[in-house]
């Protein structure tokens, strides 16, 4: 049974994929599927494999990033509100590669700083959220308040970066709405890597993620040591995160619905939903971009714009927002 959702997964990513490389302006499907199979003249060549792929692969892989961190968190914290969006880690690492940039430490030139502040930031916005709840990190609806208010926070230190140095907008616009648009091959070959090392300390933690979702207690009378678990999962968390965020920017709610839709599918067993996840989140990014892609060309058309461009950020928060309503009104009390 779990073979085939993976398999019946696994073709919707690919069917994702093949919409978004079809969705954008300028080349036909023909001419896609032309270019693929080898022909195609020097433009179309470039476009698709110089411009769609490495935009699809990037998509593919920040959507598991966020959708394996967002379980992640849910698990190491037991809170279903947890997610890299309100526990300050994608705010943080938001600041962290802003502010990398505004100092002249990082940049699109030397992408594997901008991972590096990322992360860093990413660390330092679940440290504060973990030393503001306090005692309070057990009660869900208390570490969502306070991961909104450390959100709020670190998006305000953001906003004080853009005013100290105005000529950094546009880098501040695509990472805090999230974007896949210009996305190179370096994009591609930075993240992969670092999404398939954490990606596998994540599955390798799926042991104790199991015991920290069944409480500390239970988790220590298994033998577990929750003091270094929980801190190391945190950890992994962070890191898928700030690879995604370094990659795409801030894509909003994807690390928080998507693990529940793998639980929904693929149960309790973190053996199996933790692949589940990111298989999900790949494809939900993915169909996202697609979805952009094109509700952008319909506006342009209907707007008689020439260019005009929908964020999958936007996108993704918009719809996000929508689903955590309907998760919140359907288990308002629900914990792990």
């Amino acid at each position: 049974m779990n073979r085939q959702r993976f398999t019946v997964l696994a073709a919707l990513a690919v069917v994702c994929a093949g919409v978004e490389l079809v969705a954008g302006r300028g080349m036909s499907p023909a001419v896609v599927w032309d270019v693929l199979g080898g022909g195609g003249d020097t433009t179309e060549r470039h476009i698709l494999l110089q411009l769609r792929l490495p935009r699809l692969l990037v998509a593919l892989g920040a959507g598991a990033c966020l959708g394996l961190a967002g379980l992640v968190l849910q698990s190491a914290l037991r809170n279903p509100l947890a997610g890299p969006e309100v526990t300050g880690v994608t705010p943080g690492a938001v600041l962290g590669a802003v502010a990398a940039t505004s100092l002249g430490l990082a940049g699109w030139e030397s992408p594997l700083a901008v991972v590096v502040a990322a992360c860093v930031g990413g660390c330092a916005g679940a440290a504060l959220l973990w030393l503001l709840a306090g005692r309070g990190r057990s009660d869900p609806a208390q570490t969502a308040v306070h991961g909104v208010l450390v959100s709020a926070v670190l998006g305000g230190l953001t906003a004080m970066v853009l005013l100290v140095d105005p000529g950094e907008l546009g880098s501040v616009v695509q990472w805090l709405v999230g974007t896949t648009e210009g996305r190179v091959w370096q994009h591609w070959h930075l993240l992969w890597p670092w999404a398939l090392a954490w990606g596998a300390a994540a599955w390798l933690l799926a042991g104790p993620l199991t015991l920290l979702r069944c409480g500390d207690e239970t988790a220590l009378a298994a033998g577990l040591s929750v003091r270094r678990a929980r801190p190391f999962a945190l950890l992994c968390a962070v890191a898928l995160t700030a690879g995604a965020v370094a990659a795409v920017g801030a894509l909003g709610f994807v690390g928080l619905l998507v693990p529940h839709l793998a639980v929904a599918v693929f149960g309790a067993d973190l053996r199996l939903t933790l692949p589940g996840a990111a298989l999900v989140g790949a494809a939900v990014v993915c169909g996202a971009d697609a979805t952009a892609q094109l509700s952008s060309r319909l506006l342009a058309a209907a707007l008689d714009s020439g260019r005009l461009t929908l964020p999958v950020g936007a996108l993704t928060a918009c719809l996000g927002a929508a689903l955590l309503l309907i998760v919140v009104r359907r288990a308002p009390s629900r914990t792990f």
